[in-house]
């Protein structure tokens, strides 16, 4: 099913993100856990796609899987130093395999690569026609409620987040976030600028404390004193921190509802008992997670 009919039934919706293995020793470990999150029922799950590609068989591999079970997948694609050809052959992969949603993604710059002038695709805007020319999806796209790191200003970030939309790009789904008042700030400059699309939230329980220096590093996300403080206080006891998480985690997603998003996307990190629990915790909220 393509992620567009799901979001016109007019239910919130919950979906999950996964992650593939990077080497065949840790495939089996890997699509336990991702056939244990699947197990849950989500509205859809994600599967990412390493950098410069390094993953894509394995990203294939998984979201079949995932479609097999019974559960749309959404399979990431990015063009980081990618030819069309190569393009092409992946998204022909990815149809064989009974996929019927992609997130178009520009991709992380390989470590020591500053500028992209040479590259056949410099941005997702440039990569989603390409899709569509071999295959036929619902496709997707990123955002970033603080901006993207490389943007000039918000105003530009703004106007590439257009750019998407009118090459295609029929849904957004946001990086993580910890302040929800970021989000609805960002959302309102979004719908200013005339982008109508469904914006879904991105939500990550951090349930250790070294992930979350590792989160602030990546995508410079704000995070709330509130946040600091469950880490200072549960940073060394890991069982506490991980319930902590999952209660802030948790009190961000009713939030949004009760403001009217009606679509939460929860990182995982390959973990079925974190979204198992967030999952129950909205069992009367959102129509795919009761009896989870």
């Amino acid at each position: 099913m393509k992620i567009s009919e799901i979001f016109k039934t007019g239910n919130p919706t919950l979906s999950l993100e996964v992650f593939p293995p990077k080497t065949s020793e840790v495939y089996e470990s890997v699509e336990k856990a991702t056939n244990a999150i699947a197990a849950l029922k989500p509205d859809f799950m994600s599967v990412t796609y390493g950098a410069a590609g390094s993953t894509r068989k394995y990203t294939t591999a998984i979201a079949s899987n995932i479609e097999k079970s019974g559960v749309t997948a959404l399979a990431h694609l990015t063009c980081v130093n990618a030819s069309e050809e190569s393009i092409r052959e992946q998204v022909e992969a990815l149809s064989a395999a009974g996929i019927h949603n992609i997130l178009a993604l520009r991709g992380d710059l390989p470590e020591g690569v500053e500028s992209t002038e040479d590259w056949v695709f410099k941005h997702a805007s440039e990569l989603i026609p390409v899709i569509r020319k071999y295959g036929d999806f619902c496709i997707g796209g990123a955002c970033y409620p603080e901006k993207h790191p490389e943007a000039a200003s918000m105003k530009a970030d703004i106007e590439n987040m257009k750019k998407k939309v009118d090459a295609g790009c029929e849904f957004l789904t946001t990086q993580m976030f910890f302040d929800n008042n970021i989000f609805y700030n960002y959302l309102y400059r979004l719908r200013e600028a005339g982008v109508t699309v469904p914006v879904v939230a991105g939500i990550m329980p951090v349930t250790n404390a070294r992930q979350m220096a590792r989160i602030i590093k990546l995508s410079q996300a704000f995070i709330p004193r509130r946040y600091v403080a469950l880490l200072d206080r549960f940073g060394n006891e890991p069982a506490a921190l991980k319930q902590a998480a999952i209660a802030y985690a948790t009190d961000q997603i009713l939030d949004l509802l009760a403001n009217g998003i009606e679509h939460i996307h929860i990182y995982t990190m390959n973990k079925p008992e974190v979204a198992e629990k967030i999952q129950s915790n909205l069992s009367e909220i959102i129509p795919s997670c009761a009896g989870k």
